[in-house]
């Protein structure tokens, strides 16, 4: 992957439920759906290295537990993020 090509890796998390990853995109699909998500103000964290991380799993499969606590840290961000717009 060249460092201009866009990755982008959609999680969905409906507790109790395990994050799963919906949407995965690279080059002008990845920024469309960062696009998408900025219109609908959907959060979101760059992260290169867990989107690599999280590339690697298949569009609406749980997220692997390796990565349970990397996903739990940008989610954890993006709920005080929204209660401080809130």
């Amino acid at each position: 992957m060249s460092e201009k090509q866009t990755l982008a890796v959609a999680v969905q998390y409906d507790a109790p439920d395990v994050p799963r990853v919906v949407a995965m995109g690279r080059g002008d699909l990845g920024q469309r759906i960062i696009d998408l998500a900025k219109e609908h103000g959907v959060p979101l964290e760059q992260n290169p290295v867990l989107a690599q991380a999280l590339s690697a799993v298949e569009i609406d499969e749980e997220i692997p537990e390796a990565l349970y606590l990397a996903v739990a840290e940008v989610l954890a961000f993006i709920l005080r993020a929204s209660a401080k717009v809130a």
